[in-house]
């Protein structure tokens, strides 16, 4: 279902009537009818409702993009439960001469595929696409320009710094970067530049709120943070994104360069801190643990570190491995497991150390302060 806009301000008959977070609508899954787009750990759960919908938000992205009848368009997005990859790909082949969804293959084999299908257009998300370019230079001895890409469309994560004019250097392609609602994949917004703001495809579909109060900002916005908040699939609900932009003041709305609250975008899927501290309360002797992110190369990478309260765990494999366990059965994300040598009897939260600058912290109001 392609969201409608929050509920209008005041001015325009008031604000919506509830507000939620991606845990509500985990809370609603049993409630939930029809085909239902779900996150790869079941963190969010939302009705389609008609399918049409947001395949014309696809193919209006994609003519934004400048996409034709003269391209072949490949998405190489995860159709996992949220089906973004093939709903891309039956929008391209209503807008371009063809269009496959191929998921998030190996770089070797991406680029064997797209040679095949003649490809012009690319959809994947800022990392993959960031990812293939090193491997196509470092160990393909590939040239870029080999491909023939007319258009890279860029979505699913926060692109870092200069990433769209390196890809367009590098493949000599137009580079749009699409907005896609973090829940059901349906592009919202694009822009064409980095320093660009959003160019919305349907009015009131984007709206921001203060970090920490449940009200619509309306333009024009003071510079600073707000969180990006979407209508819910009930009428008269606000959904909190999790993603955060800094206006600049004005009304445009700038695309989201950070996130906010108790999950954090890692590799274009969102991890639940909650559930991570669940499954480590679980495992005897934890006391805290740390959850490092990074993006040294080109895609996220993620460090549990976690702190025993009793020297005989610290070089224990059983308990090492079982946090392993608990970690593959919470989310699809690889996370690397270290073992911190200190230890410490009195417990203490778990908290976020985000080297990317993405993520502004777990709690909306302290943040917001």
């Amino acid at each position: 279902m392609t969201p409608s806009p929050p509920s209008p301000g005041p001015e325009r008959g008031g604000w919506p009537s509830a507000w939620l977070t991606r845990d509500d609508l985990a809370g609603a899954g049993r409630a939930a009818t029809g085909l239902l787009l779900v996150s790869p750990d079941c963190g969010s759960v939302v009705p389609e409702g008609d399918p049409a919908e947001p395949v014309a938000a696809c193919a209006a992205a994609l003519r934004a993009a400048g996409v034709d009848g003269r391209d072949r368009v490949v998405a190489a997005l995860s159709g996992d439960g949220e089906l973004a990859g093939p709903r891309w790909a039956r929008a391209a082949a209503e807008v371009a001469q063809a269009g496959a969804s191929l998921g998030p293959r190996g770089r070797l084999r991406l680029h064997h595929a797209l040679e095949t299908l003649g490809a012009t257009t690319l959809v994947i998300t800022p990392t993959g696409a960031m990812d293939l370019l090193a491997r196509l230079h470092l160990e393909f001895l590939l040239d870029p320009l080999d491909l023939g890409l007319r258009h890279i469309v860029l979505t699913g994560e926060i692109a870092s710094r200069r990433t769209m004019p390196h890809l367009a250097a590098e493949f000599a392609a137009k580079v749009t970067e699409v907005y896609s609602s973090p829940f059901t994949g349906v592009p919202l917004g694009w822009r064409s530049a980095e320093s660009a703001p959003l160019t919305l495809l349907a009015p009131g579909s984007v709206r921001l709120a203060p970090l920490g109060k449940d009200e619509l900002l309306l333009p024009p916005y003071a510079a600073g943070p707000a969180e990006i908040v979407v209508a819910g699939a009930e009428p008269g609900t606000a959904v909190r994104t999790g993603q955060v932009v800094r206006t600049p003041g004005g009304d445009a709305i700038p695309a989201p360069g950070h996130t906010v609250g108790d999950h954090v975008l890692v590799r274009g899927v969102w991890l639940s801190l909650a559930r991570i501290q669940r499954a480590l309360e679980r495992v005897d002797g934890v006391s805290g643990w740390e959850l490092g992110l990074s993006r040294r190369g080109t895609l996220d990478a993620a460090t549990l570190t976690v702190t025993f309260n009793r020297r005989s765990l610290v070089g224990n494999p059983m308990w090492r491995s079982r946090i392993e366990q608990s970690l593959r059965a919470v989310t699809p994300v690889t996370i690397t497991v270290e073992i911190s040598e200190q230890v410490s009897e009195t417990g203490f939260p778990g908290v976020v150390n985000d080297a990317r600058g993405h993520h502004l912290g777990r709690d909306r109001t302290a943040t917001a302060r």
